[in-house]
């Protein structure tokens, strides 16, 4: 039984695509002040330089601002790869459990709990995965000096290496998504699974980093966030369901995670 061959990554995509609300709400109202950010002499909180940095364009021009938003973004989501690949390597260490039915079946149980968890985070209901978020200071204590170095990010070059230090920011919905590409068992698995749901997460940070605050304040609007955690949640729903009660293979395998045995 492998849990790996038939992991889809559709509902990783649309997980990055939905929950990227938060990506947005993260940045709160600091957009504005890239003035701030711009200027190396000022001493302002990290991550909020980074983020105004990133999310408002500059007086230059327009392919300037995009090229600085692509290599942003693709500076962060090499750094979710990264941390897929990791997760996955590590658990291939234990691939002698993946032959164990409970083992497996188990996994597939938390993977979509994490879902539930997911959704009812991004819908305000449940901050559970706030306990994540602070474990995770532990480690972005180490990386967020680096940051200081690369501003003002006035570069493509300082907007890559800044994206993929800000890929490690303590964050809920990538730890829940990051579990997932744990329970891949593979390296190259798990790099599969980030990468979808970076390139989910893309459209909402790149409309972010070209529109800013019009985008910003869409995203606020509880009706927005709610929409979003319901259909997270109702993707960790159907799995759960599935697991406890059976149900066809076929296009559902596109929207939740089965595993299915094999020889």
């Amino acid at each position: 039984m492998s849990f790996l061959p038939v992991l889809p990554l559709a509902p990783i995509f649309m997980i990055g695509l939905l929950g990227s609300v938060h990506c947005a709400g993260m940045c709160g109202g600091i957009v504005s002040a890239f003035s701030v950010a711009a200027a190396p002499h000022r001493r302002i909180p990290i991550p909020i330089a980074i983020a105004i940095a990133v999310m408002t364009p500059t007086r230059g021009a327009p392919l300037d601002d995009a090229l600085r938003v692509g290599a942003y973004n693709a500076g962060r989501i090499g750094s979710y790869m990264a941390a897929g690949a990791i997760a996955g390597g590590v658990s291939s260490s234990l691939r002698t459990l993946s032959s164990v039915a409970a083992i497996e079946t188990g996994g597939y149980w938390l993977a979509n709990l994490m879902l539930v968890a997911l959704g009812l985070y991004l819908m305000n209901a449940w901050r559970g995965l706030a306990y994540l978020e602070a474990a995770g200071q532990l480690a972005w204590k180490h990386v967020q000096p680096l940051t200081r170095r690369l501003l003002p990010m006035d570069t493509p070059g300082k907007a890559f290496l800044l994206g993929g230090l800000w890929g490690w920011l303590p964050c809920g919905m990538v730890y829940s998504v990051l579990l997932t590409a744990m329970l891949t068992g593979s390296a190259i698995a798990g790099a599969a699974v980030m990468l979808a749901f970076g390139l989910g997460t893309l459209p909402m940070l790149l409309g972010l980093g070209l529109l800013g605050t019009r985008l910003q304040a869409w995203t606020r609007q509880p009706a927005v966030r709610v929409a979003s955690g319901l259909l997270v949640l109702s993707f960790g729903l159907l799995g759960l369901w599935r697991a406890a009660y059976g149900m066809p293979a076929g296009w559902l395998d596109a929207l939740c995670f089965s595993p299915v045995a094999h020889p």
